[in-house]
């Protein structure tokens, strides 16, 4: 394929839908992830009280919130391979196959 036309392909509709899905989840859940961490590191080094206080034997606040940071990008991880399969995957086939089709 030449260059003409991976541009005809990035001018095409289904490309634009594609981008314009992938960048509705994307963009927002990186903002809600950096918010997430920016509160986390935040609240470690100006409220060390209340990241010290303890819940259970020596697990504190700090500690939970710390392991939620890992919860929460295997979360995220699980929601965009959901987003992925049900909106991203099923254009990006079609595109593939207009392609293909194309350069035989």
């Amino acid at each position: 394929m030449t260059e003409a036309d991976w541009k005809r392909v990035q001018a095409s509709p289904e490309f634009r839908q594609l981008r314009k899905r992938l960048r509705a989840f994307v963009f927002p859940m990186t903002v809600l992830f950096l918010g997430w961490y920016l509160l986390y590191v935040v609240l470690a080094a100006y409220a060390q009280g209340f990241m010290s206080t303890k819940l259970v034997g020596n697990i504190n606040v700090g500690l939970v919130l710390g392991l939620l940071q890992f919860v929460s990008t295997f979360v995220i991880t699980g929601l965009y391979v959901r987003h992925a399969n049900r909106h991203l995957d099923p254009v990006a086939d079609q595109i593939r196959e207009d392609v293909e089709g194309a350069a035989k």
